[in-house]
């Protein structure tokens, strides 16, 4: 053991001398500052060179492995994937365009609000027929769309609405004896009036500026509701240029009839049903697109037989029908502002014949040029017994027509074609003639009484609603069908 001591004591230095030149080398490689003088730091310096040299030898190795990986093909498969936009961020990228587009077809929702506002234009032209013939329309002088939505507050707001009445030629010339309290009783109709008009407005214009802003209608819907809105708002002026006809100055003259003009009553009644008819009609478009497109093999099985040749007389007439009908309420317009039903209160005859004597119907009364040019027109606008006689026929020769299509869509190939909806819109246009028919007989025998009155007022709109529903049920619009035969081809790929 004593000989073995002494060559453990060489190989410890000979490793000793090689640890320490080794350290030494890798002393020299690192740059000397002024901090490193001192020879208690050399370990740390030691420590620091061999952690840069295992970092540099990893990066180039991560370099080396994406250099490989990026010039292999599968390494540019990755790099255009990471490239390209995530799965979500493209679906919301097509969320956003979509919601930025307006659709093919209008949202269900706004058929119904569409039909509901038709209902509120339906009974707001039936109570307009009970403020006319309850002699409130002119009770309100002034036309103040804003402040005129609230009625008098006070004592001192009553006298004076009052006193704008009483210079007005209704009163002096019909109502003179009129007190306070009855004045509050047609003021208050007038007034609901108006202010059922601006709730048609309010409750149409800006739930269809939402619609739009939303794009939950289509393009044409988008201009259907902005034609309505419109409308409502022409409405409203035509109303108060009506009842302005009938303050006028020189109806205060011996003989006159403190009235609005039968032309401008006119006009008011035709555009409250055009307005009607348009909301109807667009809602229920738009329902009968969403029944279509759910079963689109079953809705093209259904334009075919719509479209079948031995049906375009039938829907020809169920179309000059609803024209016919629209004419007859018009003509019931001017009837109404001349108070013509108050006249030859019989049927059929007027008087002792079937027509008034030529005499009375085509009176130069009338005329106001010298040459007698215009006598035609005005006796048939202007004279209340040609006016009624007018209506007589209209209203006659409507009610024929209806029969005389059901007759015909009892008949033959018509028979056999005709859709079986169709059909029953036919048979229930039959029972709504039928009742306006016997409604309007009715007032005019018992000399316009008030609830037979707006019960025949109300059957007109009934009438128009049924023509204008057997009408639709014939006719598919070009675009529908062109959804439907695009979904048919989704369908069958």
């Amino acid at each position: 053991m004593a000989s073995l001591v002494p060559g453990l004591r060489r190989m410890a230095w000979k490793a000793s001398s090689r640890s320490l030149a080794c350290n030494q080398s890798l002393l020299r490689q690192v740059p000397r500052n002024s901090s490193s003088s001192c020879c208690c730091s050399t370990p740390s310096h030691i420590v620091n060179v061999v952690r840069s040299r295992a970092y540099a030898t990893e990066t180039t190795t991560q370099t080396t492995t994406t250099t490989t990986t990026t010039t292999s093909p599968l390494g540019k498969l990755a790099k255009e994937m990471s490239a390209r936009p995530s799965y979500h961020a493209e679906t919301e990228a097509i969320a956003a365009a979509k919601s930025r587009s307006f659709p093919k077809t209008s949202s269900k929702g706004v058929a119904y609000w569409l039909l509901g506002s038709a209902v509120s234009v339906f009974g707001i032209v039936v109570f307009g027929g009970l403020t006319r013939m309850t002699e409130s329309g002119l009770s309100i002088t002034e036309w103040r769309p804003v402040t005129g939505s609230l009625p008098p507050m006070s004592q001192e707001d009553w006298d004076s609405e009052f006193d704008k009445y009483r210079a007005s030629p209704e009163f002096k010339l019909l109502n003179p004896h009129m007190t306070l309290s009855e004045f509050k009783k047609i003021y208050y109709m007038e007034w609901a009036h108006r202010l059922w008009g601006r709730v048609i407005g309010v409750t149409f214009v800006l739930p269809a500026v939402y619609f739009v802003a939303r794009r939950r209608v289509s393009p044409k819907m988008a201009l259907n509701l902005f034609g309505i809105s419109a409308l409502i708002g022409f409405q409203g002026f035509i109303g108060w240029w009506m009842v302005k006809s009938g303050l006028k100055d020189d109806l205060f003259a011996p003989g006159s009839h403190p009235r609005v003009s039968q032309y401008r009553l006119t006009t008011h009644l035709g555009t409250a049903f055009i307005c009607y008819a348009w909301m109807l009609m667009s809602g229920i478009s738009i329902l009968r697109a969403h029944r279509l497109l759910a079963d689109p093999k079953a809705a093209m099985t259904a334009i075919k037989a719509i479209q079948n040749p031995a049906l375009n007389v039938f829907r020809r007439s169920a179309f000059g029908i609803s024209a016919l009908v629209f004419i007859t309420a018009m003509s019931g317009g001017l009837v109404a502002g001349l108070d013509a039903g108050l006249i030859y209160n019989e049927f059929p005859k007027m008087g002792a014949g079937l027509v008034p004597p030529r005499s009375e119907i085509w009176n130069k009364f009338y005329a106001r040029r010298e040459d007698g040019s215009d006598l035609w027109w005005r006796n048939m606008l202007e004279n209340p017994s040609t006016v009624q006689m007018d209506h007589r026929i209209l209203a006659i020769s409507t009610f024929c027509a209806v029969l005389a299509l059901f007759a015909y869509s009892r008949s033959g190939r018509v028979a056999a074609a005709l859709p079986l909806n169709a059909r029953k819109g036919a048979t229930g246009l039959v029972h709504l003639v039928t009742l306006q028919a016997a409604l309007g007989i009715s007032t005019l025998i018992y000399m316009v009484p008030l609830p037979l009155a707006a019960a025949h007022q109300a059957g007109s709109l009934a009438v128009l609603t049924g023509a204008l529903v057997l009408a639709h049920r014939l006719h598919v619009p070009r675009p529908t069908v062109r959804l439907i035969q695009k979904k048919l081809k989704q369908l069958q790929h």
